[in-house]
């Protein structure tokens, strides 16, 4: 009887793809390819529409276009939204084993619990004055911040995302409120629709567990349950979907020879169009990693507080890092290498 009716449910997501795929609502233009647009190989459809990734190949996820700040389809949060409490408050409701977002930025430190992230996968906020934007994909157990800023007709412009209801490569595709362009949320890129080929901004920020954080962070803000939207914080509507290998969508790059568990917790960076993972259960406290990528010598050292730090050791400067699971960071790299110890 269950067999039947995960058949059954995989059978209404087969019909969710067909009917996503039909019915694709993005920003349509008349505009020329910028030269930018054009090196980067943008391409046109016949009603305009500007793309790098084709649009038959984004597909619906369930949930319809989700508001900003208001209660529909699964809704991101913005400013009037977004409050927070102590470390003391959240410690209330927030168990010690569960994961949350730590954002340590211009000397301010903002937590965003994944039990709250989890029903609405962007969080809108200011934070030392700049805005930016706080997403979780619970397909991909990606975590990623970047600035809230956006080149339109050549101008810098700051602008609010929302959850489109799309997903490409099982991941959470945003859209943004000035355009409606299409981003996915893994690298930040712009895929389809008037800001094609535009790249969002990465802000470093870590998945990292309560109690660890908590007891080397009194000083934080955690983001408050009191959302203004009815949500029940505390139940993952996920279950064991991040233990089991199964994938619900499908991507076009697998590991076909499964190297590792598909959802094994991956950090992942990026140097001059080289990249490489790191299995984080395997980075130990205290243990730094020394490894050279793309012509580039790094060190890589997890803290006490569970974050995980890289330095370009030519240059010192941080080099900013992506936490997926292993099928998703493959699945928009496959190209990658594995860190082997």
């Amino acid at each position: 009887m269950i067999f039947k009716n995960i058949l059954g449910i995989f059978a209404l997501l087969a019909v969710v793809f067909i009917t996503g795929c039909s019915h694709i609502n993005v920003t349509k233009t008349e505009i020329g390819l910028t030269p930018q647009q054009q090196e980067q190989g943008v391409q046109v459809t016949s009603d305009g529409t500007k793309y790098i990734i084709d649009p038959n190949k984004i597909q619906g996820g369930g949930p319809g276009k989700g508001g900003i700040g208001v209660d529909r389809g699964i809704p991101a949060l913005a400013e009037k939204n977004i409050k927070f409490v102590s470390v003391e408050e959240a410690d209330e409701w927030i168990e010690d084993n569960e994961l949350v977002l730590a954002l340590v930025y211009k000397n301010e430190k903002r937590v965003y619990p994944l039990q709250i992230l989890v029903w609405h996968e962007i969080a809108n906020d200011v934070v030392a004055g700049d805005s930016l934007l706080i997403t979780y994909c619970p397909l991909c157990g990606s975590g990623i911040a970047y600035e809230r800023q956006v080149k339109i007709d050549g101008k810098k412009a700051e602008t609010r995302f929302g959850t489109s209801g799309k997903l490409y490569n099982s991941n959470l595709v945003m859209y943004d409120e000035e355009t409606d362009t299409y981003w996915q949320q893994i690298d930040g890129k712009a895929i389809v629709g008037e800001l094609t080929g535009q790249e969002l901004k990465e802000i470093s920020i870590d998945t990292v567990s309560w109690g660890t954080w908590k007891a080397a962070h009194q000083d934080s803000e955690v983001l408050s349950q009191d959302t203004g939207m009815k949500r029940n914080y505390g139940r993952d509507p996920y279950g064991n979907y991040y233990e089991d290998s199964f994938l619900i969508f499908p991507v076009e790059n697998e590991d076909e020879d499964n190297k590792i568990h598909p959802k094994t917790q991956i950090v992942g960076i990026e140097i001059n169009g080289k990249y490489k993972a790191y299995i984080r259960d395997e980075l130990k406290k205290g243990k730094v990693i020394k490894d050279n990528l793309a012509g580039t010598n790094i060190k890589m050292e997890k803290l006490e507080d569970d974050r995980i730090v890289i330095i370009n050791e030519d240059t010192n400067q941080e080099i900013i890092k992506e936490e997926d699971m292993w099928f998703a960071w493959y699945a928009f790299h496959p190209e990658t290498e594995l860190y082997q110890k």
